[in-house]
């Protein structure tokens, strides 16, 4: 499985502003002594640690104060079972109004699983507000935790087959599911009335991970989350061939990012139609990534699909897309446009998009200059473009060359070939 998110995650500055600079905490021998001497930040009342070694763990509970409302805990690949389980299993004593609980990088052992479920069941349920924890849960303790009413943020980790209760969380606002098997926990959501949803990730490495973003919709419907829904992630580091018409009736969404593989062979079918129906579908997105870097081969959307994004998502920022640039320079050639008389143009200053990411999409070579100008063409803000062969630094060099000297590209019908 991934590694669990430092934080549930809404967006970087939901991680920024989460973790507030947590201190790298090694032991020594001096540090421990320190930690003895020292038992109390006074009056802390956030308390974010990460890279936690051993000999550390029996010190944790000393930095609470009756002020710790907040506690961010990493923990170090060598961390002891025993010492992490009997440290959790004390927090609730020390600070049972605990609010905000988030624990990554636990070690996998029963022993963790029992210990953070007691430590759910023994917070007052009044006052948490988040809890992200990448260990699996005890059913006594998902039956508690899908139900506190007042929780905004929950991470969870799924195993195998397990269904979850029926869910009942009205002010939930950021959900992190990281599942291991089918997709039964899923049923727990439906018609849960979330209609403060607004960040939903999810992590897999099943084998076979099938329609899920068919299923999600399926639910999320019945749950009002398409209203209010304005992130969603999907991280697998198999290949996988992703059905984009579920996330048409999120029309609320800024930012899509689903990642999967291309090694063993190109999984991404993407093309002008899906990427259009998406474009019309989500004018608000600032940022779109449809797999992982895009792979060598010449696949994908081509010019068209490129030019919908810019003149149907002015806001667009950053894009991450399988495309053909062999069709860039099509079009700056082609001989034969529609009238620009029924094209959506964006202006200038609508045009939004500063990166884009290419990976080891194929260009033909001799033919920088061109695929430089024709995008500026279609993204007049671009700026940065993230490749992975040298034509690709070639083509950002070209673009950075011309903003420098403040260059102008005039559009013309033949920058537009198609009707979007």
């Amino acid at each position: 499985m991934g590694a669990f998110p430092k934080v549930c995650p809404k967006d970087a500055e939901a991680q920024d502003r989460y973790l507030q600079e947590p201190r790298d905490l090694g032991y020594s021998p001096s540090a421990a002594a320190s930690y003895r001497q020292q038992p109390l930040v006074s009056g802390a009342q956030n308390i974010p640690l990460r890279g936690i070694h051993g000999g550390v763990h029996p010190f944790i509970p000393s930095f609470l104060s009756p002020k710790t409302a907040e506690i961010n805990i990493g923990f170090a690949e060598d961390s002891p079972t025993v010492a992490v389980a009997t440290m959790i299993s004390r927090l609730p004593s020390l600070r049972p109004d605990l609010a905000f609980v988030t624990f990554y990088n636990l070690p996998k052992d029963p022993m963790i699983t029992e210990a953070v479920s007691e430590m759910l069941l023994a917070c007052n349920r009044e006052a948490l507000q988040a809890f992200c924890v990448d260990s699996p849960l005890t059913e006594e303790a998902r039956d508690v935790v899908y139900r506190l009413r007042k929780l905004s943020s929950l991470g969870a980790i799924i195993q195998g087959s397990t269904s979850l209760p029926t869910v009942e969380l009205p002010n939930l606002t950021t959900i992190y599911v990281e599942y291991e098997g089918g997709l039964n926990w899923l049923e727990g959501f439906r018609g849960a009335m979330l209609k403060k949803l607004e960040f939903a990730v999810f992590r897999t490495e099943a084998n076979h991970i099938g329609d899920f973003l068919g299923a999600f919709e399926s639910v999320a419907l019945t749950a009002s989350a398409q209203n209010t829904l304005s992130g969603l992630w999907f991280y697998t580091s198999r290949s996988w061939s992703p059905n984009y018409s579920s996330l048409l009736s999120f029309n609320q969404l800024k930012t899509v990012e689903i990642e999967f593989s291309c090694e063993g062979g190109c999984s991404s079918r993407l093309d002008d139609d899906i990427v259009v129906n998406l474009a019309r579908a989500m004018p608000k997105l600032e940022i779109l990534r449809l797999g992982k870097a895009p792979c060598a081969t010449p696949t994908g959307i081509t010019v068209n699909g490129l030019i919908a994004l810019a003149c149907r998502c002015p806001r667009l920022s950053k894009l991450r897309i399988h495309f053909q640039a062999s069709t860039l320079i099509e079009a700056a050639t082609s001989a034969t446009t529609p009238s620009p008389s029924h094209e959506l143009v964006v202006r200038w200053e609508d045009c939004d998009l500063t990166d884009l990411e290419v990976g080891k999409t194929p260009i033909p070579s001799q033919s920088e200059l061109t695929v430089a100008h024709t995008l500026l063409q279609i993204f007049p803000r671009l700026l940065n473009i993230k490749g992975k062969n040298r034509n690709w630094k070639t083509v950002e060099k070209t673009i950075k060359d011309f903003r420098r000297i403040k260059g102008f590209v005039h559009r013309t019908s033949k920058a537009h070939p198609l009707h979007v």
